[in-house]
């Protein structure tokens, strides 16, 4: 039987947001595929509710090719959004099935996204407090930039992001994400992605800017990748590989990330490789964005490159030999995702 594409090739030259696409093992009716965007709805305590379902049933019905949802918490942290849903507990499951479900009836196709914030919480904030362990990261080392976010929840308005504990054993976090990976695929989604962008966990890990270890998880860029590739390893032994999705931000910026090009260059040429042998579902790149580069010290804290230049063709080298979709976020309009879509650059655009 022929695929969605084969289908639409047959008919038309030239391929476009409104175009199906086989991503991994999940047909999706459109190139138009709905950004994570973090809200905090799921009251209480992380718990998916009606809000949820009527949210994310209005994207599907609004004819989304695949949604992604906000970011998904593994663990307790102390994060910015204490009423984002998690996926560590029952009760979140079962609060994710009725969203699913409703997803699935309106014709939509849904992702998890797994999301671990690291250093960007507080010591302070009752979910971290009742998770009974310290913010963690990769060194102990503060992300500059979050005075004043935690003060509507009680926190001295002066505070910023609380200094990480080093994670004496990562496989721990790994852990974590099992857990939820599992959950997710109790709860009726068609995969999940995993959250390696924006100044997060994963993130931490592989900037030599916030990791400063010198064990087996820091240093090269090799040791530097390898906590967000033993996760993606993690959630393909759960899922299968085509129901595994990654999203990366290579020019930082957001949430005090950034690296030299060079090293920038050399870590996200590394990682994007590992990930495409794994021939995952897809990788989403966000580009670069001046409103989200902040500046410290009178000094923007991005390495700004041209992400499709520097690692699209990393995706169509021969030795690639991967299935892996190349989705591209940040700053796109139709005309020029149409352009990029029907030139063959990316495979489906985020919004």
């Amino acid at each position: 039987m022929a695929t969605v594409e084969q289908q639409v090739l047959s008919t038309t030259e030239q391929l476009n947001l409104s175009s199906p696409l086989k991503v991994g093992d999940v047909e999706l009716r459109t190139r138009n595929i709905m950004s994570a965007m973090t809200r905090n709805r799921s009251l209480p305590v992380n718990v998916p509710n009606d809000a949820n379902v009527e949210y994310y049933t209005q994207r599907a019905e609004g004819g989304a090719g695949l949604i992604v949802t906000e970011g998904v918490l593994v663990s307790p942290q102390g994060t910015t959004w204490p009423h984002a849903p998690g996926l560590w507990s029952k009760e979140q499951t079962e609060g994710w099935k009725r969203v699913t479900s409703s997803v699935h009836e309106a014709g939509g196709k849904i992702f998890a996204q797994l999301w671990h914030v690291g250093r960007i919480a507080h010591n302070d904030m009752p979910e971290q407090k009742k998770s009974g362990k310290p913010v963690p990261g990769p060194s102990p080392l503060a992300a500059r930039g979050g005075e004043g976010h935690y003060a509507r929840y009680g926190v001295p308005k002066e505070d910023g992001h609380s200094i990480p504990a080093p994670l004496n054993d990562p496989r721990a976090v790994i852990e974590e994400f099992k857990v939820a990976g599992a959950n997710a695929k109790e709860a009726g989604f068609d995969g999940v992605e995993i959250h390696s962008a924006n100044g997060y966990l994963i993130n931490q890990f592989l900037d030599n800017t916030s990791n400063r270890r010198t064990d087996e998880w820091g240093g090269s860029p090799e040791n530097r990748a390898r906590f967000g590739l033993e996760v993606a390893r993690a959630l393909v032994d759960i899922w299968g590989p085509g129901r595994v999705g990654v999203k990366i931000s290579p020019a930082g910026g957001y949430n005090d990330m950034g690296m030299t090009l060079e090293d920038t260059l050399s870590t996200y040429n590394y990682y994007i490789k590992e990930l495409l042998a794994l021939d995952i579902a897809y990788i989403t790149i966000g580009r670069y964005r001046e409103n989200t580069d902040v500046e410290y010290d009178g000094k923007k804290r991005a390495t700004p490159h041209d992400v499709l230049e520097a690692y699209g063709p990393l995706f169509k080298h021969a030795e690639a030999r991967t299935t892996t979709k190349l989705f591209i976020n940040g700053g796109l309009n139709p005309a020029e995702a149409n352009e990029l879509i029907g030139s063959g650059k990316i495979d489906a655009a985020v919004f």
